[in-house]
């Protein structure tokens, strides 16, 4: 019997006793999968004399068609400070042309984006410049921003350049917005013990709701909160990375599920359809002890936790956060991978027409 066909008789019990997932952290890894998808390079198009440096960061503009992408100035680790006057925050339109880019100055290290219904965009800054040694300039970092469609700050949220106010963010790594305007943050990109590690909800002004959670490893719990996504009944599904696995919450923080299938979590997306698609950039490479399992994309279901397709790393030799970190899908079912490096940059993902 395959890894698939085991995972699929799996999943049918799960759906009759759905508390049985929380026993999955030892389940065999989910390899064997079709990959329908070809891998495309180089389809966004850079401005001249300028190049891909790492990213995290991918979504898609309310049309279905366009692409955001925040990207760290040409490099990785403070790029975007050493280099305050470059646009990070880019538009990509449906032929991979770049429509206008703005951000500089705002962000230290873009790590988690989201685009809400109005176009506006919003940037988790996971870094700050207390990390950088020797910075002597005006502190920054540790803040979730959010910017029109056409780049005018809108609003920040977080210590700027870090430090605690009883609320968020310390490495904030992602942001979600919910329908209602609700605003999801998730905190801590170190796995370390003792570490910063909690979800935080506001209102749509900025006003902190609710924290909840800490670092640990039981349900609940989090190890680099890296990810967030909503399914179609506005279940939260947060990518829990240092505990490998997706966390399920109702909008106040009530478990609902933890699932281990779709593997080690970096990036995660949920499409209209209620197609979950999860980007593992580390198992083998950063993580041996997740060796087992491929990285790549698995592409499933949010409903049913059904994990179909997986789209291995174009290059399973390397030794980094080779395939994409941050993943996203637009309308047409074209998935776009966020990729930190060694090679950086983009990738695209189609299914040919049959």
């Amino acid at each position: 019997m395959s890894n698939h066909t085991r995972f699929k008789t799996a999943c049918l019990a799960l759906l009759v006793a759905p508390g049985l997932a929380f026993a999955q952290a030892d389940m065999p890894p989910v390899n064997d999968l079709p990959n329908p998808y070809i891998t495309q390079s180089g389809f966004f198009k850079m401005p001249a004399g300028r190049e891909w440096g790492s990213s995290s960061t991918v979504d898609v503009h309310p049309d279905g068609e366009s692409i955001w992408v925040a990207e760290r100035c040409g490099g990785n680790i403070n790029a975007c400070v050493n280099n305050p006057d470059t646009n990070l925050v880019m538009l990509f339109d449906k032929e991979g042309n770049m429509v206008r880019s703005f951000g500089a100055g705002y962000i230290t290290w873009p790590h988690g984006i989201e685009v809400d219904p109005d176009g506006n965009v919003w940037i988790a800054d996971a870094r700050g410049t207390d990390a950088i040694e020797g910075y002597d300039g005006e502190p920054y970092g540790h803040q979730v921003h959010k910017f029109s469609p056409t780049g005018a700050h809108l609003m920040s949220i977080g210590v700027k350049g870090g430090g605690s106010n009883g609320e968020c963010c310390y490495t904030p790594n992602d942001v979600l917005v919910a329908p209602d305007g609700s605003i999801f943050i998730g905190e801590g990109h170190s796995s370390a013990e003792g570490t910063p590690n909690a979800m935080y909800k506001y209102d749509s002004n900025g006003n902190l709701l609710m924290k909840w959670g800490e670092w640990g490893m039981e349900p609940g719990d989090f190890r680099q909160p890296h990810a967030l996504a909503m399914d179609s009944k506005g279940r939260l599904f947060v990518a829990d990375r240092g505990n490998d696995r997706i966390q399920i919450f109702d909008q106040e923080g009530n478990l609902i599920d933890v699932w281990h299938q779709f593997s080690r979590n970096s990036g995660i997306f949920i499409d209209d359809n209620d197609v979950l698609y999860a980007a593992d950039s580390e198992s083998g490479s950063v993580n041996p002890a997740h060796g087992a399992w491929t990285r790549g994309i698995r592409i499933g279901s949010a409903a049913t936790g059904e994990v179909e397709f997986l789209i291995p790393d174009p290059q399973p030799d390397c030794r980094g956060t080779c395939t994409a970190e941050g993943v996203v899908a637009d309308s047409h079912g074209n998935i776009f991978g966020a990729e930190v490096g060694p090679v950086g940059g983009i990738k695209r993902y189609v299914r040919p027409v049959k």
